[in-house]
């Protein structure tokens, strides 16, 4: 077993996490499993994560038409402010 060093709002952090596991597990939980449930919470589906990052249809154009949209509001705020 291993000893780690945590800040104190980290511990409280962990502490209170453990006590919503126990309530809802119904027994004790240590500061090793809170470790373990935050960690594998985050990795449970990767596959929807990969699904979610993928580009959508259209996504291009759609892109394109913001960037030139925004140069155009740039340009009208220099021509308000006088600074062009």
């Amino acid at each position: 077993m291993s000893t780690i060093s945590v800040t104190k709002d980290v511990k409280e952090a962990l502490l209170r996490i453990a006590s919503e596991l126990q309530t809802r597990w119904g027994r004790r939980v240590d500061l090793n499993e809170v470790i373990r449930y935050l960690i594998n919470k985050g990795v449970k589906k990767p596959d929807l994560l990969d699904k979610a990052c993928e580009p959508i249809e259209g996504f291009g154009e759609a892109y394109k038409e913001l960037k030139e949209e925004r140069r155009k509001d740039e340009e009208r705020a220099f021509r308000k402010f006088g600074l062009r």
